[in-house]
Formats: structure tokens, sequence, C-alpha cells
């Protein structure tokens, strides 16, 4: 592997953080300033203005980031083109996810994965979608997977499959016996929502924009940061939601939930998001090749 000290180096100037460049390359954070610290003295510059909390890269250290891409890239094109020869798929992903992906899709798809491809190594961040695209924007992760939409026309999107939304109402709930549910029926009583962000979120508030309901839709609006969360809420009578189908088919068979399709129906994509032009090693192309045939 190349000189550790460019990779942390790298990864800070990536990052702009020591903390999260420590918690990536699972190191403590001193041992990562330690490698910054060598590195500025064997080139006598500073490479990172460390001021008011905030860490931003010198003219130097600017220059180097440059570099310091270039030499990386090459190193994985080296790797992956002696490995290809060999047959050899091996290497490490990073992969983010948003939380409905996280929690209800990857976990099955990573883990038969995995048993065909053992030796490559799979670390998983969870987001929501615009922490996500973001993740992606500045080459944190390799690969996004997400249920909003990606505006960003510098990214690659690829649609892996479709996603239902449905209203989940408890049991108990006077809406609980109707067969279908529009949007404005549910804006009448409590709603619980997905946080500023998630694409759940998003593609509920473009068709309540559409609808002409996004004033009525804030009164006794509940936000929370999860399916889980909300689903809890929900059960214990806090108000209604409308969620992907995917995430409460456990709950439907425990009886705690009851969903009700919606009339017009919500769909909206999940979808494989990455560099346009970035460099793909086999492990990427083997890993989306794998979840184009698992999401069919």
């Amino acid at each position: 592997m190349s000189d550790r000290r460019l990779q942390v180096f790298h990864t800070v100037a990536k990052l702009l953080s020591f903390t999260k460049a420590a918690d990536m390359l699972h190191m403590t954070q001193p041992a990562v300033t330690f490698q910054v610290r060598q590195l500025e003295e064997q080139f006598d510059t500073r490479l990172f203005n460390r001021a008011h909390n905030r860490v931003t890269l010198t003219d130097a250290g600017k220059r180097a980031y440059k570099y310091t891409e270039n030499i990386f890239e090459q190193y994985a094109e080296m790797e992956n083109a002696i490995r290809e020869i060999t047959g050899d798929i091996r290497g490490s992903l990073i992969i983010g996810a948003s939380t409905t992906v996280a929690e209800y899709m990857l976990p099955a798809l990573l883990g038969d994965f995995k048993k065909k491809n053992p030796d490559v190594k799979i670390r998983l961040q969870v987001n929501n979608t615009e922490g996500i695209v973001s993740m992606i924007e500045s080459n944190t992760i390799d690969l996004g997977v997400v249920e909003g939409t990606v505006s960003n026309k510098n990214l690659q999107v690829d649609i892996c499959r479709k996603d239902q939304l449905v209203a989940i109402v408890p049991t108990n709930h006077p809406l609980s016996k109707r067969k279908k549910l529009s949007l404005k029926d549910i804006v009448q009583y409590p709603f619980i929502c997905r946080e500023t962000g998630s694409g759940t979120r998003e593609v509920i508030a473009a068709k309540l924009k559409s609808a002409g309901l996004e004033r009525q839709s804030v009164i006794n609006t509940l936000e929370l940061g999860s399916p889980e969360s909300i689903k809890g809420a929900v059960e214990a009578g806090m108000g209604i939601s409308i969620l992907s189908e995917v995430s409460v088919s456990k709950e439907l068979k425990l009886g705690t939930l009851v969903a009700i399709p919606l009339s017009p129906k919500i769909q909206r994509n999940f979808s494989f998001v990455r560099q346009r032009n970035r460099f793909r090693a086999p492990a990427m192309e083997e890993l989306l090749e794998f979840a184009r045939g698992y999401c069919e």
C-alpha cells in the first residue's frame, strides 16, 4: 500500500475533519494527527489550517490533495488490473444507503453478495438521501443506494426497483377499515413524518404540494428520524404516517399496524448513485451486477 501518511492525509483532506478521518480509518485521533504532522515535517510546511474548530487546506495542502487523488486512483487501477488477470475479485467498498434501503433492502442483498465474494470487504454508512448524495459528491463513499430524487446531473443514477408507499394507522384508528386513502383523508389527522433530507419526506411533500395540501399538512406534524421510530409512534396512537411498503411487513404479520393503499398511488425509485467518471474497481462492477439481478 502507498505511504500510510499519504492515506491519512488524503482522508483528512477529503473529510476536512480529523475526527471523521479517525473513524473512517479505524484509528485514534491522536494517531491521525501524528501521521499528518510527520508528513508536514517531511515537506517542511503546513498542510492544514486549524482555527476556530474548523479544518481547511492550505495552498500546499490543496496541491498535495490533488496529487494524492491521482496516486490512489492509479494504485487502484494497477491493483485491479492485476487482479483481473487472475480473476480474483477482492478489495474494499464503502457503500452509503438511505435509512429505508439500509434497514429493509440491503441486509439480505449484501449478505448474499458476501457469500459469493468473501474477499470483498464492505463498509456501510447510513444517512438520509440528502446526506448520501453529499457523500457521493465528496467521494467519501464509493456507491450510494437512495430512495429519493437525485438532482445532480454529474452523478450516474441507475434505478434498481420501484417502491410503493402506503398509509399506516393503528389497528383501532377510525381509518383502519378503509380500502384506500387519499392525501386529503390523511391530513385530517395528526401526521408523523421523516426529517428534512429524507427521500420519503421529499416524495410526500411533492405530492402534497401538487394536491394543494402542503399548508394543511403541517398542522399537528411530528418529525422523527427513522421508519422504526415512526412505526412505534403510530402504534402508540400519536398519529398516522406514510412509509415504504417494504418497511412494515413485520408489523402487518404481527397485526400491530394496518397498511392502507393510497389513491392515487405514490411510488418512488430505489436507485444506485455513483460518480459518473470515476474509475470502477472490479469489486464495484461485481456488486452492481449482482445487485441488478437481485433487484429484478
